[in-house]
């Protein structure tokens, strides 16, 4: 009875969240040949590590919306506090995070600085990511 009960809640969990039941190999055998040239083409481990720290950057939504504002515009900290009515000591606190992963850069004019994307590399992710969700949803 217990079985069935959880069965069915499995069931339901996966329906309510629009997930599909994985499909797995009904046999289990390794291609052998296929695992060893993949081996030896992925990234170290301190590079597949520094990849995912790259990414949980970019899991935070505010930082996103600030990524996104500077995807558009060269802006400085009060510009983006406005823009996303946040405080400038909020703002600082993820630009600091944004600059730590070479997300982002800045500049000094007077007595203003003005943060922008660090490079084109980040503006495709940050376009890629969009075209993909936006498939998703089609």
């Amino acid at each position: 009875m217990m079985e069935t009960i959880s069965s069915w809640t499995e069931e339901a969990r996966r329906a309510a969240t629009g997930q599909e039941e994985l499909e797995t190999c009904t046999l289990l055998h390794v291609h052998a040949d296929k695992v060893e040239q993949v081996k030896r083409l992925l990234p170290d481990e301190d590079m597949l590590n520094a990849l995912s720290d790259l990414f949980r950057v970019f899991g935070d939504g505010t930082r996103i919306r600030i990524l996104y504002v500077l995807f558009e515009q060269e802006v400085c900290v009060c510009d983006i506090a406005t823009l996303l009515n946040m405080t400038q000591s909020a703002v600082s606190h993820q630009l600091r995070i944004l600059k730590n992963a070479r997300l982002i850069r800045s500049r000094r004019e007077g007595k203003t600085v003005y943060y922008s994307l660090a490079d084109d590399h980040v503006r495709t992710l940050l376009s890629q990511g969009t075209d993909h969700i936006s498939e998703e949803s089609n």
